[in-house]
């Protein structure tokens, strides 16, 4: 609540309460000595809790539907090319920093994690810097691009921005799983 407040406070992309639990969380276990092991059994009700989330977002996808079906190629394409531009963006910066492939290979999926974050933080000022309009846009958007933290952005922006950021995540981590292989093909 601290974070929330801090947050709501300040303003600041940066100081998103995400972000600033994590180390706090991991601050206090460490000096309190609680083991990992102990602080998962103690957190399994919130993972419990995800679950109700899942189906919140997919009751906001079905109130959306009529959208999502007037869009599905645009969707579709957006994701597909957001997934194929973060994994190459991923394997030319490791290249250009000197990491061998063993390495390039493990970032490869995991590109979503460090550009979630950069994108929850930055996204919405870059779309509204761009004058992106469009609900569905901008849902895609920090969904594909910025995953759970975009989606809780787009929440934040509205029920249509959020339901398709959902629904962008899904589609780009089954895209990843797919595309990174093939990629890796063509480009190994």
């Amino acid at each position: 609540l601290a974070a929330v407040w801090l947050f709501r406070k300040t303003r600041l992309s940066i100081l998103n309460p995400l972000l600033v639990s994590i180390p706090v969380l991991a601050l206090i276990t460490h000096f309190l000595g609680i083991s990992y092991e102990s602080f998962e059994k103690g957190s399994r009700i919130i993972s419990f809790m995800l679950g109700p989330t899942v189906v919140v977002l997919g009751y906001l996808l079905y109130e959306q539907i009529a959208q999502l079906k007037e869009n599905a190629v645009s969707i579709i394409t957006s994701v597909f090319v957001g997934c194929i531009t973060g994994v190459l963006s991923v394997i030319f910066i490791a290249r250009y920093f000197g990491a061998d492939h063993a390495l390039i290979a493990s970032l490869e999926p995991k590109s979503v994690i460090v550009v979630g974050i950069f994108g929850g933080l930055v996204g919405p000022f870059i779309l509204e810097r761009l004058g992106i309009k469009s609900r569905i846009a901008r849902g895609l958007a920090l969904g594909s691009a910025a995953h759970g933290l975009g989606t809780a952005k787009a929440m934040e922006l509205g029920a249509v921005e959020g339901a398709i950021s959902g629904l962008a995540i899904g589609v780009m981590g089954i895209m990843t799983a797919i595309l990174v292989p093939v990629i890796e093909l063509f480009i190994a």
